[in-house]
């Protein structure tokens, strides 16, 4: 069934594509297929299950299972649904620009079927199905106005083979873990529940990425629980959700094909809402210079916070972020004389705030829960010359944490600031929404050397997981690129810390390090780091695999960055194939590894004479390779 499927596919969507442009229905039939036909979901009854296909060459492999299609009412009885009817086929053909992400120019590009369900109550519930070039989304919706239904659970189950390999993060309330590679059990963790995004290889070279998206006010987040059968992972919504009038879940997204496909997917945001800023001008990403990492409690002491203004200044970066307990500030000045010192310095300063739901050992707190409040701080905020906030500590996926994000983000575009989540759940496609959304951190990342020992040993293919995990579905504030060590010490590389800052999409990426660090580098290392883009107009993955390596490009304007990271104990040499770069190139400059792991090796390379370069790299290595095309 599944050959004849996939043999059958272009025909599909040839019909597809005639129907398109004459402006006739396609008619519904029992798959779907991408515009491409490489994915393909067939079904002989909805309700039963959603078989999703990928074709690999000429070859169909089974990708997952969607069972136990539909929602858990608190009803006593008659809340099962049954499948009434489905819509005709229809195409969804959608530009978009993106201020931050993986690339500025991005394609909504899919084929959309409805499947109508009713139960014994007489509520009507609609599944829509998604079918894109790069995966599938699905989400759930009472189409016509209901009266206080609440939705205790979602039944959606992912059922895998059995035996395939994933990469899977251990539900925490920061979703800062380590992405394991497993079978779909770990030892001494019997509770099943894995935060999203949870990355699958289905077969050789064919993965898929489970995420959620465009998670709106009135809604939870949600989890995957594997806990009753190793291979079945259902979809747990955080809390039950009361729903009056017409109501949409999330959309639930799966990633499909190579793990290029993977990591240069722009699904999330493809299915999540259009930005609703009017004026986005006032939005500028940039470098950020940080002082928690190396001093915890350092914005209370105004002599530390100069220090990294100036920091700042002399490596022409626009930002310095104020962090914990600057309300606290003394040593000769409060926080109105340091935003005063970073005007004078023309550095923008951000400042950070307790979101006061969780965690309240740090100050400045319960300033922005209520909405008087919030404005009336936000309003300072812009009078003083602030350019944005860090929100920390917040709850898990709850509603009220949900509706707490969107309120900050709603508010804070009217007084021209932007955000970033830090100790928060994942990004959830907002960063299209509200595209002053810089970053969110759900990460576990460089903060962590302040607290255990656990990431000096695991840091480096960690950091090699990443980029197929928790980077793919948005910006990751892991404040990466630290020469010189915290509480506990770091064993990467000097190239390998370097490559961070190109391997991980953060619109503001705060530099963790303390100044001495950063000046003690060869100045190119600092002329570098200066003029280090946050915005990619593209990212391709050259080539890697999870927890061992990555070859990671990001182009800015005529330059591209290209990041390898070696996630190993041994030496490794990556291959760089410059072969996807169509114009002339001017220079490539390559900041590698040098003899010792503090020590850069810096050249200047010949042009495409050779399109393949081999980058030879330390244990737990990296380098940074700058190719300049000519204008």
């Amino acid at each position: 069934m599944c050959r004849q499927l996939i043999s059958n596919s272009w025909k599909a969507c040839l019909f597809l594509v005639c129907a398109f442009f004459s402006g006739i229905p396609v008619k519904a039939s029992n798959d779907l297929y991408s515009p491409n036909g490489k994915i393909g979901v067939s079904w002989d009854h909805p309700a039963k299950g959603l078989s999703v296909i990928y074709k690999k060459g000429d070859v169909p492999i089974s990708v997952v299972q969607l069972e136990n299609i539909g929602l858990q009412l608190q009803r006593a009885s008659g809340d099962e649904f049954n499948y009434v009817s489905s819509s005709a086929v229809t195409s969804i053909r959608e530009d978009y620009t993106m201020i931050t992400g993986k690339r500025r120019h991005c394609t909504n590009e899919g084929n959309q079927q409805v499947f109508h369900f009713k139960n014994g109550q007489n509520v009507s519930l609609d599944l829509e199905l998604r079918v894109y070039d790069d995966g599938i989304a699905f989400r759930y919706v009472f189409p016509q106005s209901v009266k206080e239904i609440c939705v205790t659970d979602e039944n959606t189950a992912f059922v895998f083979q059995e035996g395939i390999t994933r990469w899977t993060q251990k539900l925490n309330q920061a979703y800062e873990d380590f992405y394991l590679k497993n079978k779909g059990r770990v030892q001494g963790y019997t509770a099943g529940q894995w935060g999203f995004p949870a990355l699958f290889e289905v077969a050789d070279s064919v993965f898929t990425l489970i995420s959620e998206a465009n998670v709106a006010k009135g809604n939870c987040g949600s989890w995957l629980n594997n806990a009753s059968s190793a291979s079945s992972y259902k979809v747990e919504m955080a809390e039950p959700t009361n729903v009056s009038g017409r109501w949409c879940s999330p959309w639930r997204v799966a990633i499909i094909g190579s793990l290029a496909d993977v990591v240069e997917s722009t699904l999330a945001t493809d299915v999540s809402e259009p930005c609703r800023l009017s004026d986005v001008s006032w939005i500028k990403p940039g470098v950020v210079s940080w002082i928690y990492w190396a001093y915890n409690h350092g914005s209370r002491d105004y002599q530390l916070i100069k220090k990294y203004i100036d920091f700042a200044a002399d490596f022409h970066l626009p930002y310095m972020l104020i962090d914990a307990e600057w309300d606290e500030m003394g040593n000769g000045g409060n926080v109105e004389d340091a935003l005063a010192y970073a005007k004078q310095k023309n550095i923008a300063p951000l400042l950070w705030y307790n979101s006061s739901t969780a965690w309240c050992a740090f100050s400045p707190l319960y300033r922005l829960n209520k909405p008087e409040m919030r404005q009336k701080e936000f309003a300072w905020l812009e009078s003083m010359g602030v350019k944005g906030i860090k929100v920390d500590f917040f709850s898990q996926d709850s509603i009220s944490t949900m509706n707490y994000f969107v309120d900050i983000l709603e508010d804070a575009a009217k007084y021209h600031l932007m955000v970033n989540f830090h100790g928060a759940p994942i990004p959830r496609g907002w960063q299209r929404t509200y595209p002053h959304m810089m970053s969110v951190e759900g990460v576990y990342g460089a903060e962590w050397y302040n607290n255990k020992e656990t990431l000096t040993d695991s840091a480096a293919w960690h950091n090699c997981t990443l980029p197929f995990t928790r980077n793919v579905v948005g910006p990751m504030d892991y404040t990466p690129c630290t020469f010189t060590d915290s509480q506990h010490p770091h064993i990467t590389s000097n190239g390998h810390e370097l490559a961070l800052l190109v391997a991980f999409e953060s619109a503001l990426q705060h530099l963790a390090d303390r100044p001495e660090g950063y000046h003690a580098q060869p100045a190119e290392i600092r002329s570098f780091i200066s003029s280090l883009p946050t915005v990619w107009d593209d990212t391709k993955l050259l080539s890697g695999y999870p927890s061992s390596y990555v070859v990671l490009a990001r182009k800015s304007g005529d330059c591209w960055y290209i990041a390898g990271l070696n996630g190993t104990n041994e030496k490794k040499s990556l291959a760089v194939d410059l072969s996807f770069i169509q114009k002339p190139v001017k220079e490539i400059t390559l900041y590698a590894d040098g003899k010792e792991r503090n020590q850069f090796d810096i050249q200047m390379l010949s042009g495409l004479k050779k399109a393949i370069h081999e980058v030879d790299c330390l244990p737990r290595g990296g380098f940074v390779m700058k190719v300049q095309m000519k204008q």
